[in-house]
């Protein structure tokens, strides 16, 4: 097998920290008190029975998001409709300050050793607002933008990692993709993708492995595992 061109990203959970890990920044920035937000998602998934039911295949992704927006916007006493009002209420307007450490290291060394990056999302602008991409400057080194906003195509469909290939001129097995959910890891797969199943909870060895592919690794001050 010849080795890998290009670096393909999903975005929120790989990209950015989770929701879940944020609970603290949320609730200072919407007023509510310290723990309100008990929902934990793939760090407690016991308690946390929607995360579980989205696992398992009986919910989308989206509907698990939609589920909590409207749950959030109902403790600040506004209807919540959509996921992007969720966001940018709950992280304002600096989405640096969520950007995982790891993932703005191992998206330099790439680029800086001449791979090519693409990002690949279910939900990029729908989550983010249509204005987020000119105001996170490290999407800059990102050559190709797949977002399934407007594609319509969402993973595991074999559709999308054929898009973002196409986008990127390359075979299918020329690249490396990284996934924070199991069946799109599985759907890269077997599209003649190189997986990697980004583990939210050791976010340094899921970049490290994904850079190995390249013969690249990720070098940090600190290991950081978020939990």
């Amino acid at each position: 097998m010849s080795a890998p061109k290009a670096l393909v990203l999903d975005f929120g959970g790989v990209v950015t920290r989770t929701l879940f890990e944020t609970h603290d920044l949320t609730e200072r920035a919407l007023g509510l008190p310290t723990g309100t937000l008990q929902w934990r998602g793939p760090f407690e998934p016991g308690s946390d029975p929607l995360w579980r039911a989205m696992q398992a295949g009986e919910i989308s992704e989206r509907d698990y998001w939609l589920t909590r927006t409207r749950e959030v916007g109902r403790l600040v006493g506004e209807e919540w409709q959509r996921m992007e009002t969720f966001v940018r209420r709950a992280r304002g307007a600096d989405p640096e300050a969520v950007v995982r450490p790891e993932a703005a290291a191992a998206i330099r060394i790439a680029h800086d050793a001449g791979i090519r990056l693409a990002i690949l999302s279910n939900e990029l602008d729908l989550f983010y607002g249509s204005d987020f991409r000119a105001r996170l400057p490290l999407l800059s080194l990102f050559e190709a933008i797949v977002d399934a906003t407007y594609t319509q195509v969402l993973k595991p469909d074999a559709r999308a990692y054929a898009a973002v290939a196409e986008a990127l001129g390359l075979p299918a097995e020329d690249c490396v993709f990284v996934d924070d959910q199991h069946r799109n890891s599985a759907g890269a797969d077997a599209a003649g993708m190189r997986a990697v199943l980004f583990d939210v909870r050791d976010p340094f060895r899921s970049f490290d492995e994904a850079l190995g592919h390249f013969g690249l690794a990720l070098a940090m001050p600190e290991r950081s595992i978020h939990a």
